[in-house]
Parts: structure tokens; sequence; C-alpha cells
């Protein structure tokens, strides 16, 4: 009995997720602000990352506001804060990790668990957020490499790995911005094998004579192009533009 009672409840919770994937995406548009809750994760249970988790303040996340309020002016989006971040209090429970070499039944699987589980680690919020990122923080100190993060449009949910510490905060945030456009249709835009930033659609200023380097990065190719074979990351957000391409995926231009 107690089974199958559990079976009913996890049953009307993929529904609901179902249901509030299908409204969220039919009545998100950029005619109002676009409402992002932040929910920060001790991913590595470390002190380190657990005295950064409360440092926080909203105002940490001011730079991915003023970005996209900077990028919706200069393609004529009328709003004043197209972005608007909400800081949640830190989630305990680690959301579940996206398969390695899946296939796609295991890739649907996972989404649809990882939106129940954002379904589940809610909070209550003034005004209801259209896309949930949960932030994994790692201590940079035991854990100098991070997984890929990853973002779904389904459900507009983000899963996404940053490091715990403010040198690595202005990083983050690029990291943030980028997986949020994911969230609103926006595709990577970088050879997947190297990470180098793809042409055209992959630069900022894709017309620029000489080509290299380049001055800023496009978010969604994720790095500054140095030469033909070599990028860097940009320090911050201060350094990236969104590009066409980006801009027509995400509907801020036809």
């Amino acid at each position: 009995m107690w089974k199958l009672i559990r079976v009913l409840i996890l049953v009307v919770g993929l529904l609901t997720v179902i249901q509030q994937t299908w409204q969220e995406e039919a009545e998100l548009d950029w005619r109002k602000n676009f409402y992002v809750a932040v929910f920060p994760i001790n991913a590595d249970g470390s002190a380190e990352v657990a005295q950064y988790i409360k440092s926080l303040h909203i105002e940490d996340f001011e730079p991915v506001t003023d970005f996209f309020a900077s990028e919706g002016e200069r393609y004529g989006v009328g709003l004043r804060r197209p972005v608007e971040i909400q800081l949640g209090e830190e989630i305990i429970e680690i959301p579940p990790a996206p398969p390695i070499e899946g296939n796609l039944v295991d890739v649907m699987l996972w989404s649809l668990k990882f939106r129940y589980y954002g379904w589940v680690n809610n909070q209550p919020f003034n005004i209801k957020p259209n896309i949930k990122l949960y932030l994994l923080y790692y201590d940079p100190k035991t854990n100098p490499r991070l997984s890929h993060s990853t973002a779904l449009n389904k459900g507009r949910i983000g899963r996404i790995n940053v490091f715990g510490s403010r040198m690595y905060h202005q990083k983050n945030m690029v990291i943030l911005a980028h997986e949020l456009l994911h969230t609103v249709k926006a595709t990577d835009k970088y050879n997947l094998e190297n990470t180098l930033p793809q042409y055209p659609d992959g630069f900022a200023e894709p017309n620029k004579k000489p080509l290299y380097p380049q001055r800023y990065a496009e978010l969604m190719g994720g790095r500054v192009p140095v030469t033909k074979t070599t990028a860097k990351i940009p320090a911050s957000l201060q350094q990236t533009i969104i590009g066409e391409k980006t801009a027509k995926e995400i509907g801020w231009i036809q």
C-alpha cells in the first residue's frame, strides 16, 4: 500500500512538472521583466564553501542584471532591466547529474528527474521566477577543474558548477549568464572538442580587421579568440557581448 502511495505521489509530481513546463514556455516573453531564482549549494561540503555561501548577497549578482540591461538596450529591448535576479536560500540536496555518455532515453529520464528536483526544491518568492538556476559551489583548492554546467529550455532550469571563492566571482557570473541563455533557447557557439569559438557566430566582432585578436567574447562562444588556435576565458561579463545569432535565438531580434 505504501509503495503504491509513493508511486502515486511521484506520478502526480511528474504530471505537475510537465504542466508547469508547458505553462512557463507559453507565458515567457520579453515584454516583461524576466525573473531568475538562483539557489546556492555547497557541492563539496567544505567549510570554505559554506562560509562563502553565507557571505553571498543579492547585490553580488548585479553584474548579471547590469549585463542584460546593457545588451538589451543595445538590441532595443524595451525593458530597463530585462533580467531580475532573486537569491534563494541554500539548498542541501544536490540535483541529479546528467549522464556522461547516456543515450537519448537516459538523457530524457535525467531531464525529467531534474525538472522534478526543481519542483521539489523550490522556495516562495514575492514574484514567481521564470527560471531556476542551482549553483553548485566547489572549493577551487580541492576541485581546480569543474565539469560542464547544464541548463534546459524545457522547464527553464539550470545546474551550474562554479567556484566558491571571491577570486572567481566575476568568472562565475559569466558562466551563470551563459547557462541562463540556454534556458531561453540560446545554443553553444564553440567547438565541443577544443572549446574554441566558432566563426562567425561565436565571435563578438566577426567583421573586425584584422580578425585577431578579438577584444570581447560572444557569451555563447565562451571565450575571447586571441589567435586562430588560442582563446582566453573572459575575466568578467564586461568582456562579453551577445552576438546577433544569439539575439535572434532568444527573441531579441527577428
